[in-house]
């Protein structure tokens, strides 16, 4: 049954997994004349999607030999709103903010205020791993490249349930690594958060927010990307993220990402973005001005730990440090995916042989059309006819399908209750207050009839109990995912109540038993 937690790293790791399934001539070099040649059928792609309802609004910029060739938004804002996205429309980049972050990381790292290999102990030496020679030795660059041994779990089901970034950091300590130091791949959104989140620091104390805007955003002009959460909500041009409700687009959820603002956090609108792949594309140089040190960011994208086998194309990926990397037939691709399942799907793809790159920003999950948009862009450039239609169904289906696994786990376990169940006890033996170190306290109420389960600081996350059988019940942890259930099991002590709970969506590292705590 998959947790509250692993509802964003599975799909998280997936997106590193599926992405950049075509080369289409990288490392043959591409002349303008194909670039441009291109272009009107990406645009035709781009405005059929927002015409068949695929997305409610999309934005992209293509950027070649150090120009913007393309820059557009499709769509509205919000469905059923009229306000229309254009170039300058800001989106939350999600998982795309990786690669934003380790080049702030190595703008840093060029001006000498650490180095990729700087260990943590040294840098931040509050921050503890659970294993005591993980944590003397592990780097900035183990943490972006996932290597650390944390689960990828480890940090997200906290921040599910309101805690912010210093305390989720503070108990990852108590987490169990999922394989030996540096031995196993583990897309942690909390490892790399902290090794941003160290980065800064080492430099004169800064924070990360204001290390990524004085690094990074400011000399590109990027003045509509932020690491800030309140930066984006204050934008009058913003896309809102979207869902599907009764079939139709729908603005109903928002996610506020400061806790791993490096990781998932910033937002920006594509104008910005295609300066970011200039500086990509060009090595840390903007025109004629050197922005980040060539050395420290071409380390970024190099491979440091395999991922698996690409779902669309069969073909092995690799982890740099905030970057997805895969060869093809063709040569090298540099990229990453976003998503958030509360509404949004991000990708950019670079072809470092060609300068060649797109960014394309959308405002609704699940789909694939990103990927499917980038990639067809791609594979018209290298002269190829794909049709169009079976690579957007392709990525559709791998989108859609993410969470079916655990759709159907749930609706097996959970979808009707038993044919005989047993009645639960009365209320009072569930009634309580339940602790641990990680999990931090949960309390059971009653209120009108209803149980209620409340966890986080100052209980802010507030489910209602429905009961499945005897001392097990469910609830829904992701309103963006209603048919998503996750149990809720007491064991009953000696005297009749219950002496402790294992609540699922917070026991993906095993972290999720509370005990009662007093009578």
């Amino acid at each position: 049954m998959m947790t509250f937690a692993r509802r964003a790293v599975v799909f998280a790791s997936l997106l590193s997994m599926l992405a950049f399934v075509h080369t289409a001539r990288a490392g043959n070099g591409v002349t303008r004349e194909q670039v441009l040649a291109a272009l009107p059928e990406l645009e035709r792609l781009a405005s059929k999607a927002i015409e068949d309802g695929d997305l409610p609004g999309l934005s992209i910029a293509v950027v070649h030999d150090d120009e913007v060739v393309y820059l557009k938004g499709f769509g509205v804002r919000e469905a059923g709103k009229p306000e229309p996205v254009d170039a300058d429309t800001v989106f939350q980049l999600a998982s795309c903010s990786k690669p934003v972050a380790s080049t702030v990381v190595a703008a840093l790292v060029g001006e000498r205020k650490l180095s990729w290999d700087s260990r943590i102990a040294d840098i931040d030496p509050d921050f503890r791993l659970h294993d005591p020679y993980a944590t003397a030795e592990v780097t900035v660059a183990d943490l972006f490249a996932h290597r650390s041994g944390l689960p990828g779990d480890a940090g997200n089901e906290l921040e599910g349930i309101g805690y912010g970034r210093s305390e989720i950091l503070r108990r990852l300590r108590l987490v169990p690594p999922s394989s030996s130091f540096r031995a196993g791949y583990s897309y942690s959104n909390f490892g790399v958060t902290e090794g941003a989140v160290a980065a800064a620091r080492a430099a004169a104390a800064t924070t990360w927010e204001d290390a990524a805007e004085q690094m990074l955003f400011k000399p590109l002009g990027m003045a509509s990307t932020s690491a800030r959460y309140r930066d984006f909500i204050g934008r009058g041009n913003r896309a809102s993220l979207h869902v599907r409700s009764d079939g139709r687009w729908a603005a109903t959820q928002v996610r506020d990402a400061d806790a791993q603002s490096p990781a998932g956090g910033v937002s920006s609108s594509a104008r910005d973005m295609a300066q970011w792949m200039r500086l990509q594309l060009a090595d840390g140089m903007l025109g004629e001005r050197r922005v980040v040190e060539a050395a420290a960011l071409v380390r970024t994208r190099q491979p440091v730990m395999p991922t698996g086998t690409s779902a669309a194309n069969g073909l092995p990926g690799f982890y740099g440090l905030g970057w997805a990397i895969q060869y093809g037939p063709h040569g090298v691709v540099w990229g990453h995916a976003g998503a958030f399942s509360t509404g949004a799907r991000t990708i950019v793809m670079l072809i470092p042989s060609d300068r060649l790159g797109i960014v394309v920003l959308t405002n609704a999950f699940p789909s694939g059309m990103p990927d499917a948009l980038a990639e067809l862009f791609v594979a018209v450039v290298g002269g190829e006819r794909p049709v169009a239609a079976e690579r957007i169904a392709l990525w559709a289906k791998l989108y859609g399908s993410i969470f079916q696994p655990a759709f159907e786990a749930s609706r097996a376990l959970y979808g009707s209750p038993p044919a005989s169940p047993t009645s639960a006890l009365p209320a009072s033996a569930y009634v309580g207050v339940y602790a641990n170190a990680y999990a931090g306290t949960a309390s059971v109420v009653e209120q009108d009839g209803t149980m209620r389960l409340k966890l986080g600081p100052d209980e802010r996350t507030d489910l209602p109990l429905t009961h499945h059988d005897r001392d097990l019940f469910t609830i829904v942890s992701a309103p963006e995912l209603p048919d998503l259930r996750s149990a809720v099991a007491f064991r009953i002590g000696a005297g009749g109540t219950a002496a402790a709970v294992t609540i699922e969506m917070l026991d993906g590292s095993g972290l999720g038993t509370l005990n009662r705590v007093g009578q």
